[in-house]
């Protein structure tokens, strides 16, 4: 059953003290952004805290018919800590647990679009994941099998999850982006030589986008049929880069970008030009 992130609430000036992830709702009318305070909210141009616990949420993943997360329950909440895997099927306003409740926080989570499946990385074992590395599941978390990840040599930064193809996912590490087609058992080195940082997959499954970080920030688009990179505009950053990136699903040309400091582009025309929503944390109407 698809679903909508519930309706913001509130007119108080919003702060995004922490940025954990960037996702649109699936109908394209909200931009989500998970912190230590709950979710921020962009929408009609403006901007509001969405109502329901103010959780520290940390991996986040939107997909067309539930929200992933991870993190810190708030407080008061009495749910425990750290929460694991959670699930919400109505826009963030009740979560259910998946599992690993008071043992795994897992900062890298990621979920396809349309094809259920959840990866996340560990940096250490738990109770269903005997050793650290990379685990997918694809049934929400009530068995994990662990990815072998042939050819990659260092622990990632960023992790996405390919829309329908539940094989193919990608990571970014301080040497590259490294794609595999065979859920997680071998990677391949793309781009080698700049730090790749954030990543996510064009939601018509043609594409992933990268950020990465050489002399400066940049943004690019990697062609998943034939390998082909190309460089996108990226707005000027001092001492800066690209964390997160997200596409509107309604909107195919509309995406947007957080950076590491804490600020937040729209693009409405595919990456050629960017307007600023927040700057610093502090959001702009």
């Amino acid at each position: 059953m698809a679903f909508a992130l519930l309706t913001a609430c509130g007119d108080a000036a919003v702060t995004l003290m922490h940025v954990h992830g960037l996702a649109y709702s699936p109908d394209g009318q909200r931009l989500s952004i998970p912190s230590h305070h709950g979710l921020a909210i962009y929408g009609a141009r403006r901007w509001s805290k969405a109502p329901g616990p103010e959780h520290d949420y940390m991996g986040y993943a939107v997909t067309r018919r539930a929200i992933y997360s991870s993190g810190h329950p708030a407080q008061g909440s009495g749910l425990t800590n750290p929460f694991g895997v959670i699930k919400s099927t109505d826009g963030g306003g009740s979560w259910e647990q998946l599992g690993l409740q008071g043992e795994a926080d897992f900062h890298l989570l990621a979920s396809g679009f349309d094809n259920g499946a959840l990866y996340v990385f560990t940096d250490r074992p738990n109770s269903r994941m005997s050793s650290p590395g990379l685990y997918f599941s694809l049934n929400d978390g009530v068995d994990w099998q662990r990815a072998a990840a042939q050819g990659l040599s260092e622990a990632p930064v960023a992790l996405a999850v390919h829309p329908t193809d539940s094989k193919v996912v990608a990571l970014a590490t301080s040497t590259g982006l490294h794609l595999s087609r065979d859920a997680g058992e071998q990677f391949q080195a793309l781009n080698l030589g700049e730090q790749a940082l954030g990543i996510a997959f064009s939601l018509d499954g043609t594409s992933l986008w990268f950020g990465s970080y050489g002399n400066g920030a940049k943004l690019s688009r990697l062609e998943l049929s034939t390998g082909q990179v190309s460089p996108l505009s990226v707005p000027e950053l001092q001492k800066d880069a690209v964390a997160y990136l997200a596409q509107n699903p309604t909107q195919p040309q509309e995406w947007a970008m957080a950076t590491f400091k804490r600020d937040v582009y729209v693009s409405k025309d595919g990456g050629k030009s960017w307007s600023v929503i927040a700057k610093a944390g502090q959001t702009l109407k």
